[in-house]
């Protein structure tokens, strides 16, 4: 018995959906035919992991290379 002499409530079980969610194919990106260095696209100083992925997607999208498959 829990507090005050109340029984805990029953927990109700998960319900799942029958539905299958349709995967996401990802992105077809092509880098082929680009003359950029990484220092062009990423700069001279040292940057984080995080600040290189905010770079390499600003990129892409600027020269629109980007296409979902």
């Amino acid at each position: 018995m829990g507090l005050f002499g109340k029984k805990p409530a029953a927990k109700k079980p998960a319900v799942k959906s029958t539905e299958k969610k349709k995967p996401f194919g990802g992105y077809c990106i092509n880098f082929g035919g680009r003359t950029e260095t990484m220092e062009e696209v990423f700069g001279k100083k040292d940057i984080t992991p995080s600040e290189m992925t905010k770079k390499i997607w600003a990129y892409v999208k600027g020269k629109d290379i980007a296409g979902k498959k």
